[in-house]
């Protein structure tokens, strides 16, 4: 496996991207993995590559580069604690429109790489960036073909940017991943979210873990489903697989 930390120039300076790929038989499909709210970390890395050694070129950006922050570091449980307010400023800092010009430039990034396809790429989000990952299908509909929002927030919002609206621009096949426990993502708003997606006729896939809380898939999280992480894997590459092959 090939691992690199890339900083891609942006609009708003340079995003620092980890970027995993297989040593051979390439080129492969670009797969943008978008971070949750406590930032990169290891976790996410070897999540990345987990991901990169099915044959992908999986790129995994900082998206807290305009405020500076690369790595945020253990955040307590505690709300109060200050680490975890820091998370939420950070996370209230970035908005559809910036990941937008994020994703955009990583795509032009990896237009010039040699172990990069030109062909279909795909894009998979949690938590916070479920929607980017939606958005990003949305927004880049010649180029993403496969989008997945695993236990995203901020799904059916009142924007006219609102994941459950935008979704009906993609051009490939969506999945959502949805905890059956989620604040963030309460019963309403994936009913909600299930309505709007069937009302436009859009290729996608609402499914509900039974059992599971916001963030079953993370390891090192209290709330970690291995059942349930295992099956958003199996669902991820059989996306991928389907929409991603050449």
């Amino acid at each position: 496996m090939i691992e690199q930390q890339i900083e891609i120039p942006t609009r708003d300076g340079r995003v620092s991207t980890f970027i995993t790929h297989p040593e051979r038989n390439g080129p492969h499909p670009v797969v943008l993995f978008f971070m949750d709210a406590p930032g990169i970390r290891e976790e996410l890395r070897a999540m990345a590559r987990r991901l990169a050694t099915c044959g992908y070129y999986v790129m995994l950006p900082s998206l807290y580069y305009r405020s500076g922050v690369f790595e945020l570091g253990p955040i307590p449980p505690e709300e109060t604690a200050p680490e975890r307010k820091r998370m939420y400023e950070l996370m209230d800092s970035l908005d559809i429109t910036m990941v937008m010009q994020d994703a955009r430039a990583l795509l032009d990034f990896a237009a010039g790489q040699a172990a990069a396809s030109q062909g279909p790429a795909g894009a998979v989000g949690y938590c916070m960036s479920g929607r980017y990952a939606i958005s990003a299908a949305a927004q880049f509909p010649d180029q993403i073909k496969a989008a997945a929002s695993m236990y995203g927030t901020h799904l059916v919002t009142d924007a006219p940017d609102s994941p459950h609206r935008n979704a009906r621009k993609a051009s490939g096949e969506l999945y959502f991943a949805c905890a059956e426990t989620d604040r963030w993502a309460p019963p309403e708003t994936i009913a909600a979210l299930r309505e709007a997606l069937i009302a436009d006729g859009v290729n996608a896939e609402v499914e509900v873990y039974p059992g599971t809380q916001h963030a079953f898939a993370f390891p090192s999280r209290p709330v970690y489903d291995r059942d349930a992480a295992e099956r958003h894997w199996e669902r991820l590459l059989a996306l991928y697989r389907r929409r991603l092959s050449a």
